[in-house]
C-alpha cells in the first residue's frame, strides 16, 4: 500500500469510532458519558453489545495495526528500534482483544473482564510505548520533525487528564473520554502527516537531503 492508502486508514479510523460511538450511545438513552465508561457500550449485559465490540473496538483495532505499519515504514529512516512500530501495533492488536472479551462490570473478576481489562490497559500501554519513541525516529526526517511537539503534547495529555477519576470522582467517565480523544488525536493527526507525505520512502528522502547538505 502507499502512504497516501496508510494515511487515509489513519484518518478514516478516529472518524469510525466517533461515529460508532454517537451511534450506539444514542440509542441507549440512560447512557450517560459522564459517568458510563466507553466500555460498558459493549458490556456483557449491554444490548447490541456486538455492534459496538465489532466496529467500535474490533475493527478500530485492527485498522490501528494496519495503519501502525504503513506510518513506521515511512517515518523509519534507517534500521533501527522497533519499538515505536510495536507499540501503535500492539496498542491496536489489544485494543481488538477488548472488543472480543465484552467487559463484566457486574462481576469484574470473571475471566471476560479480566482479558477486556488487559486488552484495554495493555492498548493504553503500547500505545505510550510508540508514541514515546517515535520522537526518536522523527528527528532524522526533516518533513516528521514539525511532527514531534504536536505528538507528544498529544500523549502527555493523554496520562495528565488520566488522573481525572481521582480528581473528579462524579464525573469519572469524562476523563476517559477526553484520554480517548486525544488517543485519536495522535492517529488521526499523523494520518493527515502519513497522507500528505509526498515521497514514498523516507530512506529516499534521507539520502537526497545528505546528498544536498554534501554538495552545499
Amino acid at each position: 500500500m502507499t502512504n497516501k492508502t496508510y494515511g487515509i486508514i489513519g484518518i478514516v479510523t478516529p472518524i469510525l469510532f466517533l461515529t460508532v460511538y454517537i451511534i450506539m450511545s444514542s440509542i441507549r438513552p440512560e447512557y450517560s458519558m459522564f459517568t458510563k465508561a466507553v466500555s460498558e457500550l459493549g458490556s456483557l449485559d449491554a444490548s447490541n453489545k456486538w455492534l459496538w465490540n465489532s466496529f467500535g473496538y474490533i475493527l478500530t483495532g485492527i485498522l490501528i495495526a494496519i495503519f501502525a505499519i504503513g506510518l513506521y515504514k515511512n517515518i523509519t529512516i534507517t534500521k533501527s528500534s522497533k519499538l515505536p512500530l510495536y507499540g501503535i501495533l500492539l496498542s491496536g492488536v489489544f485494543m481488538t482483544v477488548s472488543g472480543i472479551f465484552p467487559g463484566d462490570f457486574d462481576n469484574r473478576q470473571s475471566t471476560t473482564m479480566l482479558l477486556h481489562t488487559m486488552g484495554s490497559f495493555g492498548s493504553y500501554i503500547f500505545f505510550l510505548i510508540g508514541a514515546f519513541t517515535y520522537p526518536k525516529q522523527m528527528r532524522k526526517s526533516e518533513y516528521w520533525k514539525q511532527a514531534i511537539k504536536p505528538t507528544l503534547i498529544f500523549t502527555w495529555l493523554t496520562i495528565l487528564f488520566g488522573s481525572w477519576a481521582f480528581i473528579f470522582p462524579n464525573i469519572p467517565a469524562l476523563g476517559q473520554r477526553i484520554v480517548f480523544f486525544f488517543y485519536f488525536l495522535w492517529i488521526f493527526y499523523t494520518g493527515i502527516k502519513l497522507f500528505n507525505h509526498r515521497k514514498e520512502s523516507s530512506v529516499a528522502n534521507n539520502i537526497y537531503e545528505k546528498i544536498g547538505r554534501n554538495g552545499s
